[in-house]
């Protein structure tokens, strides 16, 4: 029998969900390892008692709620995260507890599962929802109302409808922009869809990139520097992901950084087993607590709430989905005011 409960109990220590059992004193019979993971750093023991734990009390109401109902009773808690950054500082677990009986003994067993990445999901893509509308509605609305002006022929001067074109022309990039990112997100999460390998010069692509972010460039007047090899550096891989992958990493850099004169450097090395790529700034940085969520689908830095910054939080998840498609890896080390570097890797084949 000894050795059933031992077997039982290495089996439950193997399942991701945590696994509490107790008795009708709410003193611990068993605990497998999920449970004291996800309740760090309250571990619980056998032969304690879970109520004396104020860090405990939402676990203790449901294990009360299924002994007083006699039934299953669900629900979640949330639990300080003492390992998080600021902005995240809580777990979220779905808890299901159900009375047991066994040979005149009663009492609670309760099932943990850690749902803190779906509700975070939850939340971005709500996030992402408003924002996607409103970086679409704006646009749409300048341009309606710029349709109506030309359609009342208030406008005849030659060059105020240039203008009215312009502005036109601009705001319907920009949603073509978004609805781009949108559409490579969804390209790079399916997995029936091939990369389109072609040898490419990666500084040709990055100098096909500044052009096409020439206007950005003439208002901001960064100091850009270029150092790849003579021969402007080959690459294999799927040039339309390389395109969205500098195109992302120097707007970002551009748009944070409002001051003209930003130092932007883009620097490919080769060695003989790997692509060493680095896009770096002297800009106002990312802070310590952000770094590690910028690559997030949809997230989106603090600071980027304000009118100056907007965006769906796509840009940085874009990148790293279209480095790791190619097999390689991308991080972020940033000194807020001096440097800002994101260092991609790609290996070579041998």
């Amino acid at each position: 029998m000894q050795d059933d409960c031992r077997l039982f109990g290495s089996l439950l220590n193997e399942t991701p969900q945590g696994i509490l059992v107790v008795d009708d004193e709410d003193v611990v019979l068993f605990a497998n390892l999920a449970m004291n993971v996800l309740f760090l750093p309250n571990p619980m023991t056998v032969g304690s008692r879970i109520g004396a734990d104020p860090a405990l009390a939402g676990i203790v109401r449901l294990v009360e709620d299924a002994r007083g109902q006699c039934t299953r009773v669900e629900g979640d808690v949330c639990y300080p995260d003492p390992y998080a950054s600021e902005r995240s500082g809580e777990r979220h677990y779905h808890v299901s507890a159900a009375p047991w009986s066994e040979g005149g003994r009663n009492g609670v067993w309760v099932m943990v599962d850690d749902v803190t990445e779906r509700i975070g999901l939850e939340q971005a893509r709500r996030e992402f929802v408003t924002n996607a509308g409103h970086e679409l509605r704006t646009p749409l609305s300048l341009i309606h109302g710029y349709i109506e002006t030309l359609k009342s022929g208030m406008i005849k001067n030659a060059a105020s409808l240039g203008r009215c074109f312009d502005v036109m022309e601009k705001h319907s990039r920009r949603m073509m922009r978004i609805i781009d990112n949108m559409l490579t997100i969804s390209r790079l999460e399916g997995s029936d869809e091939p990369l389109k390998v072609d040898t490419f010069l990666v500084r040709g692509c990055v100098q096909d990139v500044l052009e096409h972010l020439n206007p950005l460039i003439e208002v901001r007047q960064p100091v850009i520097t270029l150092d790849f090899p003579p021969d402007g550096g080959l690459l294999s891989g799927d040039r339309f992901y390389w395109d969205q992958i500098f195109s992302n990493l120097i707007e970002n850099a551009l748009k944070e950084n409002p001051c003209t004169g930003l130092s932007l450097k883009v620097v490919g090395r080769w060695t003989k087993h790997e692509c060493i790529i680095t896009v770096e700034d002297d800009g106002v940085g990312i802070p310590a607590e952000e770094v590690p969520f910028v690559f997030k689908r949809f997230y989106r830095c603090a600071k980027d709430h304000s009118e100056e910054v907007r965006g769906t939080g796509m840009g940085l998840s874009i990148v790293r989905r279209a480095v790791e498609a190619h097999g390689g890896s991308i991080e972020l080390e940033s000194r807020p005011g001096v440097s800002t570097v994101f260092t991609i890797r790609v290996p070579l084949p041998d």
